[in-house]
């Protein structure tokens, strides 16, 4: 009898990244049938709440010191590393396990962002990460991302009008989020009901465009993540940055449209496996754009047009 193969999967950040991970998961526990375990960071534990493709979780807080000592004793047959910065590197080292990581291009997306040079695969990274579990045998079965809620994630949606959009306003950087002056724009023009998805870092700005538009409740900062994604599972549709909340909403099958700013979708990181009905709304042909694979606190050129040039009619639901 073939021993179950023991493997730990890790990824520190972030939401979105960690959502686009859940089908390398699934795949090592159902196709393998492998004891899966995960290295993550402490804030992002809970996307593992209700996974039952995860038979245990790891968290860091400020260092891998924490958690050497008690990965050792597991013994695990594999580590499959989906982050690959220096950190894990120094992980795998202290380890001494075999290992296989995660091929992050950093050079062609350096190209890319700093002359423009486009030599990037035109592969989703969740095709990229099972790239990376390749040599066990796992073939994608063509399920998508996941996101899995408890009957405690629920939301009371009789507060809420019917028939909503749900529209995540948040991100990590500034030139990946709309200005809140065109989000309001946008509001205005929609002609459904309207609930701002976002952390608690979003509620002013939140607050603020709810105030400017009828029919728009704020819920940002008032649910945990797990119960945002119930929001977003139970909407009509989703508008969203290129952020986590995006990702969660095509684990659902959601239509999305998705907003990019600095960032392209060329990178590999738009909604995987859409809802056909999905658009991805940007100003292409900037000669500036992408100006990072991340993104900035402001505009690095000042005029921001990558956002400010966006077609608002494109977010009318047709």
């Amino acid at each position: 009898m073939q021993e179950t193969l023991k493997i730990l999967v890790v990824r520190f950040s972030s939401i979105g990244d960690i959502v686009l991970t859940t089908p390398v998961v699934r795949m090592l526990k159902k196709q393998l049938n492998a004891q899966v375990h995960f290295l993550t960071k402490a804030p992002f534990v809970t996307l593992f709440k209700n996974n039952p493709n995860v038979d245990a979780v790891f968290q860091i807080n400020d260092s891998i010191k924490e958690v050497i000592s008690d990965l050792k004793k597991e013994n695990y047959d594999y580590v499959i590393d989906l982050h690959n910065n220096l950190r894990t590197q120094i992980l795998k080292i202290r380890l001494g396990f075999a290992a296989k990581s995660f091929n992050k291009l950093n050079w062609e997306k350096f190209l890319l962002t700093s002359f423009k040079k486009n030599i990037l695969p035109d592969v989703h990274i969740v095709d990229r990460y099972l790239d990376t579990v390749k040599f066990l045998g796992i073939e994608n079965d063509k399920q998508g991302l996941d996101f899995f809620l408890s009957e405690s994630d629920k939301v009371d949606l009789s507060i809420f009008p019917n028939n909503y959009i749900a529209f995540a306003i948040g991100g990590q950087h500034a030139t990946k989020i709309l200005p809140t002056e065109k989000i309001i724009s946008i509001c205005k023009k929609l002609k459904q009901p309207i609930l701002l998805i976002g952390g608690p870092d979003d509620a002013l700005r939140g607050e603020e465009i709810a105030n400017a538009c009828s029919e728009v409740v704020n819920t940002c900062g008032k649910y945990t993540l797990l119960q945002s994604g119930f929001l977003i599972k139970e909407a009509d549709f989703v508008i969203s940055h290129d952020t986590g909340m995006m990702h969660v909403a095509a684990a659902f099958k959601k239509k999305i449209f998705s907003v990019w700013g600095n960032t392209i979708p060329e990178f590999g990181m738009h909604p995987y496996m859409a809802n056909e009905k999905s658009k991805m709304i940007e100003v292409k042909d900037l000669s500036c754009r992408p100006c990072s694979k991340i993104g900035f606190d402001k505009c690095p050129k000042g005029h921001f047009k990558c956002m400010q040039e966006i077609d608002e009619n494109l977010f009318l639901n047709e």
